[in-house]
């Protein structure tokens, strides 16, 4: 993913508008202080965020690390409200069919946001047209681990071993459609290797069974296997990610060793629904990414194996409109469906 980490905020004012007046009557003069006491007026209750996962995943803890930051800086509560479910589905519509005003805004992740349009066959709500984004939060890079008595120490050693077993090695994921899911797939079709793929409910059960022999490889986050990795106890093969990773700086990326162009980051991003004033859009951007930029913030979010990663809206959205292309692409390959 390559989203710049830098913004400057410029909030756009309304013009004047003017009114209709007799002829001879010249146009009164707009009061200067209007636009900015409208953009001031932003928000005058408190914000709710409804985040597409249970407590205590990524993107809440990310969510809840920055509310204390945004309600000194908002001068409002801001309320995160858990509503977890059918891959995301849930939580963004209720954002999507509520009012533009932004006091009821979401966090999206890769799934909810791009992917999920090719995986079910009808959806709730269109992202494309149904949300305004305002700023990407974090990405989450993946890494293809497997266990040490495999046999392979490199990713070119693993696909020449997937390639004289075809269908024989299996790897596991954190569930059918999530990103770790379709991570995998992007691999196998970039490799032109045949794995069996197998789901486990999260990133963490998948790590646990290749640490006990249960299954040779698998994507899972960084968080769920970085100990492991650094003691030895696990083969990381390659980050999924474009750059290398500060926490695993001998670590290759797949792109790096021969698969030019892989590309696979798990990431989430705030939206608000469509018709959102730019005001507002600009209002809470400015806010988020000063957060996301502080130091500590930054510190405390790596310390998670999560990368802060602030964007302006216009990236954002375009993004967006990558991703959906790129995960189309890969699902209809692999005939991806879910109910």
């Amino acid at each position: 993913m390559q989203i710049h980490h830098s913004f400057a905020a410029a909030a756009l004012l309304a013009g004047a508008v003017c009114l209709g007046v007799q002829a001879q009557t010249p146009a009164p003069a707009p009061a200067p202080a209007t636009a900015p006491a409208a953009l001031a007026a932003y928000p005058s209750k408190p914000v709710r965020v409804v985040v597409t996962f249970p407590p205590g995943g990524s993107t809440d803890v990310v969510m809840r690390l920055l509310v204390p930051r945004l309600n000194d800086k908002l001068g409002q509560q801001v309320v995160v409200d858990n509503r977890p479910g059918a891959g995301g589905n849930i939580g963004l519509t209720l954002v999507a069919k509520a009012p533009p005003d932004g006091y009821i805004l979401g966090v999206g992740a890769a799934g909810a946001l791009s992917a999920n349009s090719s995986l079910y066959a009808q959806m709730p709500f269109d992202v494309l047209k149904d949300f305004k984004p305002v700023t990407m939060l974090a990405a989450i890079p993946f890494v293809i681990i497997g266990q040490p008595s495999l046999g392979p120490k490199t990713q070119k050693e693993l696909i020449a071993m997937a390639k004289a077993q075809p269908g024989k090695l299996s790897i596991a994921h954190g569930g059918n459609g999530t990103a770790m899911h379709l991570t995998a797939e992007l691999f196998m079709q970039m490799a032109d290797i045949k794995l069996v793929t197998i789901p486990y409910k999260g990133s963490g059960p998948a790590a646990l069974d290749v640490l006990a022999g249960q299954v040779p490889l698998a994507v899972v986050d960084l968080p769920s296997a970085l100990q492991q990795i650094k003691a030895g106890k696990l083969v990381a093969y390659a980050v999924t990610s474009p750059q290398r990773l500060p926490m695993l700086p001998d670590v290759p990326t797949v792109a790096e060793q021969g698969l030019t162009g892989y590309d696979s980051t798990g990431w989430f991003g705030l939206v608000a629904p469509a018709g959102t004033p730019p005001s507002v859009v600009s209002r809470l951007n400015t806010e988020i990414t000063a957060a996301l930029n502080d130091n500590e913030i930054k510190a405390s979010l790596r310390n998670l194996g999560v990368e802060p990663a602030p964007s302006k809206p216009e990236e954002f959205e375009a993004y967006i409109k990558s991703e959906n292309l790129k995960w189309a692409k890969v699902i209809r390959s692999a005939n991806i469906k879910l109910d």
